[in-house]
């Protein structure tokens, strides 16, 4: 069998230390660890929607839009920047009430189609789909609060996951410790 490599092992191995490091941050410090993030965000934006005004001077494609965009962009950055604290509650809350609505939808496409195709399997899938839009939509405040706290727990699960593979990586490579 042909030894296929995407990533070299050592990248994996970087990746799976820095998001174990992520993920105890979040676990240990959520709330400095989340405003954190997204004040990065909000820089990243604003520095994105410069860049975005900038880049007008080479290519003028889609002018309106990049101008819309950019601004949309530069403005948010501002907003989050100036007020982190609000802007991370904000953009969490946001963040969980698109996933309620989401899982609204699709709950309702499955009961649909579970009703329509006499499927009881895809019914259950869309009443728990269902179910858990409505509970992020009653306590989006509650559920936002736990977000840093499961984005945590993936990061710590899927770091160690990633320095088991870079060392499993090195060993099939053959190379020596």
């Amino acid at each position: 069998m042909e030894n296929i490599r995407i990533f070299p092992w050592w990248l994996v191995l970087l990746w799976g230390i820095l998001s174990l490091i992520l993920g105890i941050m979040f676990l240990a410090t959520p709330g400095i660890t989340t405003v954190l993030l997204i004040t990065f965000i909000g820089a990243y934006w604003l520095v994105s929607g410069i860049f975005a005004l900038c880049s007008l001077a080479i290519d003028r494609s889609n002018m309106g839009w990049k101008i819309f965009l950019a601004i949309i962009n530069i403005l948010a950055g501002i907003v989050i920047l100036a007020y982190p604290f609000f802007s991370t509650v904000l953009l969490l809350s946001f963040f969980v009430i698109l996933i309620g609505f989401w899982g609204c939808v699709i709950g309702t496409s499955h009961l649909y189609h579970a009703v329509t195709a006499k499927d009881t399997g895809d019914g259950l899938i869309g009443l728990i789909s269902l179910l858990f839009g409505l509970l992020l939509l009653i306590f989006p405040l509650i559920t936002a609060a736990l977000i840093p706290y499961i984005i945590g727990a993936v990061a710590v699960v899927s770091g160690i996951a990633a320095i088991v593979v870079s060392f499993t990586a090195k060993k099939c490579q053959g190379i020596p410790s």
